[in-house]
Order: structure tokens, then C-alpha cells, then sequence
């Protein structure tokens, strides 16, 4: 996958949905982590972040919005309900962006909004976890940005060929939606 992101948190306060959504980015592949005005406990966070994520990727700790310091070529994107956010499905991910989530009860700030090129939400009934919706909007980021084959218009996954070895044949077993066909037998060379 082409380009790189990053995750901030804005104003959060529950030590474990930042050491959760911190192992996500680490495991999705995140370039960066950050907090601003947030309190985080890193010793009681790492009850939720088990793959020590600020020990393998850059960690900064803004007491303001006004000290952030990101990239120039990076877009902001905000996660948020709000009324002029774009439909998670609907969102073309920029191939450099830092996404901001708000705090725990509560949006992301005026401010934060204002520095954002696009604000998203997640198409919910209603608000979820902070740590959830990282892991949806890194997900997300994942399987659009990354070549992975089409989904196949029925149940299962995508054609699959199982080589099975048998003494000196090689016998090609092609899995197509629960049928088995044999293809006659291949002499090893």
C-alpha cells in the first residue's frame, strides 16, 4: 500500500481505549500515534495494548491542538457524527492522512473540525467505542487502498488451487464454491 497514516486522539481520558486503539494502528500499520490534551497513562494503557505499539512506532504527546505538528503533505480527516461528515462507505482515503477521533463522551473540538480537510462517520445507529471505531476506520483504510482480489458474488472465498503431492505425481485440486475437481496427475520432474 502506497502512502502512510496516522491516528490522534483528541481530549480522550479512558487509559484503555487509547492503549486499544494504539494496538490497532500498530497492527494496521500506522506510521505514528498522538494525543492532544489528553491525560494517557501509558503503564495503565498498556493493560490494552499487548503488542507494546510506543515501543515500535513514534508516539507524541500535544497539550493543544495549537502544538500539533504534522506533515505538509498529509490530509486531516475527522472522525465524527456530524452533519457534514462523509458516509464511511462513501470516503475516498487520501493516501497520506492522519485521522482524529474525539474523546470518549463527547465530539472533537471546534478547532479540530476547522483543521480538518474532511470530516467521516461510520453509518451506526448511534455513537460507538472510541476503540471501535479505529479499528473500522483502519480496517476500512486497509481493504481500500490495498490490492486484494474481488469478492466473489457468492458465499466463500475467492478461487483457491490446493497442490497435493503423492509420491512422484503431483495431482492440481481446484476448490471453486465446495466442488472438488481433479485434474489428472502432473509427473515431478
Amino acid at each position: 500500500m502506497r502512502g502512510y497514516f496516522g491516528i490522534g486522539l483528541e481530549g480522550i481520558s479512558k487509559q484503555y481505549n487509547v492503549g486499544n486503539i494504539f494496538r490497532t494502528a500498530n497492527a494496521f500499520g500506522a506510521s505514528f500515534v498522538f494525543t492532544i490534551s489528553a491525560s494517557y497513562n501509558r503503564e495503565i494503557g498498556k493493560g490494552a495494548d499487548t503488542s507494546d505499539a510506543l515501543g515500535q512506532i513514534p508516539f507524541y504527546e500535544f497539550p493543544t491542538l495549537n502544538d500539533v505538528v504534522l506533515p505538509k503533505d498529509i490530509k486531516v480527516v475527522g472522525v465524527e457524527i456530524d452533519d457534514n461528515s462523509i458516509e464511511l462507505p462513501s470516503f475516498h482515503h487520501p493516501a497520506n492522512a492522519v485521522y482524529i477521533f474525539g474523546p470518549e463522551k463527547g465530539d472533537l473540538s471546534k478547532k479540530a473540525k476547522q483543521r480538518c480537510d474532511f470530516l467521516v462517520k461510520i453509518p451506526s445507529k448511534f455513537c460507538l467505542n472510541v476503540g471501535i471505531a479505529g479499528v473500522i476506520i483502519m480496517y476500512d483504510r486497509l481493504i481500500s487502498r490495498t490490492r486484494f482480489p474481488n469478492r466473489p458474488l457468492r458465499a466463500g472465498g475467492p478461487e483457491s488451487q490446493l497442490m497435493i503431492k503423492s509420491n512422484k505425481t503431483r495431482i492440481r485440486v481446484k476448490k471453486k464454491m465446495n466442488d472438488f475437481i481433479v485434474k489428472p496427475p502432473e509427473t515431478l520432474i
